[in-house]
C-alpha cells in the first residue's frame, strides 16, 4: 500500500513545496517547521487506520461518549535528518514511545557506497505497530537496513514508512524488501543523480535542518 500526498488536494502539499524551494530553504527554522508539519499530517492520516476503543469522559456538565487509541505506536526515525519529521508525528502521537537509529553512507574510493548502521536505541517492539520516518527515500537502502535490523530483533506486528520525498527506485527497493510495509510519501520523483541524490528532490535534508556537516 502506497499513499502519495501529491495525488490529493491538501494544504500539506504547500509544506512539501516549501521544503523544496531553494529560497525558503535558507531559513533552517522554516525548513524544520515545514518538515514537522508534514510529520503531523502523516500521523493524522496513519491514525485513521488504527483501532479505537469507546470510552466515557467526565466533563464539568456530564459524561461524554469518546474514544481512545486501542494501542500506541512506536515512532522510529533515522537521525539526524529524520528528527523534525519524527517530532511532528510525536506532536500527534504524544504518548508514543520512540526508537532512534543512525545510518550513513560509507563511500569507497571508486565512488560506490554501502550503508552502515552504527547505533540503535529502541523500546521493546514485540507485537507493536512501528512508524519509521526518514525525510528522503533515495535508494531505499538505509530504510531497508534499519527496518530489517528492527525486524530481526523483534516480531513487529505492523510497519509504516513515512518520507517527505522519495525516488521511484527507492520505492521499488523498499517494496521488494519490505513487502508488508505501508508507505506514506509526500511526493515521488522519477530521477536520481549518479551519486544517488533525488532529482528534483530538495537537497540534503539534514544539512538544511541543522547546517552543513564535515
Amino acid at each position: 500500500m502506497i499513499f502519495e500526498l501529491s495525488k490529493i488536494n491538501s494544504i500539506a502539499n504547500v509544506f512539501v513545496a516549501e521544503i523544496r524551494d531553494e529560497n525558503i530553504q535558507k531559513d533552517s527554522m522554516r525548513f524544520r517547521y515545514n518538515m514537522e508539519r508534514i510529520g503531523e499530517f502523516f500521523a493524522m492520516e496513519i491514525s485513521r487506520t488504527f483501532a479505537y476503543t469507546k470510552t466515557e469522559t467526565q466533563t464539568p456538565l456530564g459524561i461524554a461518549q469518546t474514544v481512545k487509541l486501542t494501542e500506541q505506536p512506536v515512532l522510529a526515525t533515522i537521525i539526524r535528518a529524520g528528527i523534525p519529521l519524527h517530532k511532528g508525528m510525536l506532536n500527534i502521537f504524544d504518548r508514543a514511545e520512540s526508537a532512534f537509529l543512525a545510518a550513513f553512507r560509507k563511500v569507497h574510493k571508486s565512488g560506490s557506497f554501502e550503508i552502515a548502521l552504527e547505533y540503535v536505541s529502541t523500546p521493546d517492539l514485540s507485537n507493536r505497530i512501528v512508524i519509521m520516518a526518514d525525510p528522503m527515500l533515495a535508494t531505499g537502502m538505509s530504510m531497508v537496513l534499519c527496518c530489517k535490523e528492527l525486524m530481526r530483533s523483534y516480531p513487529i506486528k505492523e510497519l509504516h514508512i513515512v518520507s517527505a520525498i522519495a525516488s521511484a527506485e527507492g520505492i521499488r527497493h523498499v517494496r521488494a524488501n519490505l513487502p508488508k510495509a505501508k508507505l506514506w510519501i509526500g511526493a515521488i520523483d522519477e530521477e536520481m543523480t549518479s551519486k544517488s541524490y533525488i532529482v528534483p528532490g530538495l537537497g540534503d535534508a539534514g544539512d538544511l535542518a541543522y547546517g552543513p556537516k564535515v
